[in-house]
């Protein structure tokens, strides 16, 4: 199956919930998910109102909700799962843990791009060191200690700079440390459960994988 290509803001207003795909825009008064917060689609507006959903579709639409958010397709979603499982400790928290690890994830996070889509991108077009060696895979798996720089001759791409200057509006979170004077950031510890505030039921893709 080939990544979505379609319209962000559709993917938000299909769950219901702001996704954030869109970078900066989507603080602002042009995000559709706040003009038009209804499913999209002609009878968008008298869907989802009320009824009652199986638990089969509550445990897929949270599992898309996820996918959607860290830009991972099925294939390597399961992939994932399938780590987290063998892991010890709780599954679900497992699983999370490794998305936030990804290389681009860690990127957004640090503020050097404005959605995980852009992370991605520049990941691949090597803009990125992780201890000094350049690595290009976004779903590179960052450990604590690790530390993230920007090469030297990305230090004036716009979108980078652009993101930098805005990341202030989300925050950086507590486990990692940022030097944006010096363009690098070092990952002090992996995310704990309560360090990650999307609201995400992660028991519920559990649940799925598991029948």
């Amino acid at each position: 199956m080939a990544r979505y290509t379609g319209s962000s803001c559709r993917l938000c207003r299909r769950e219901n919930l702001k996704l954030f795909l869109k970078g900066d825009r989507c603080y602002g008064d042009k995000c559709a998910f706040e003009r038009r917060p209804y499913v999209p689609g002609q009878h968008g507006q008298r869907r989802g109102r009320g009824g009652k959903y199986s638990d089969y579709r509550i445990q897929l639409r949270e599992k898309q909700k996820v996918k959607r958010i860290y830009g991972v397709l099925e294939k390597q979603f399961k992939s994932y799962y399938e780590r987290a499982e063998r892991k010890r400790g709780v599954t679900g928290t497992n699983l999370l843990i490794f998305l936030e690890s990804r290389l681009d994830n860690i990127v957004y996070r640090m503020g050097f791009a404005s959605s995980r889509n852009q992370a991605r991108q520049l990941v691949r077009h090597n803009h990125f060191l992780v201890n000094k060696r350049k690595v290009n895979i976004p779903s590179y798996l960052v450990k604590p200690g690790d530390e993230i720089e920007l090469r030297e001759k990305s230090r004036k791409v716009p979108q980078i700079l652009e993101a930098m200057g805005t990341v202030v509006r989300r925050g950086i979170p507590n486990w990692l440390e940022v030097d944006s004077s010096k363009f690098k950031g070092t990952v002090k510890s992996l995310p704990n459960r309560e360090d990650l505030t999307m609201p995400i039921q992660e028991q519920l893709i559990i649940e799925l994988y598991s029948k």
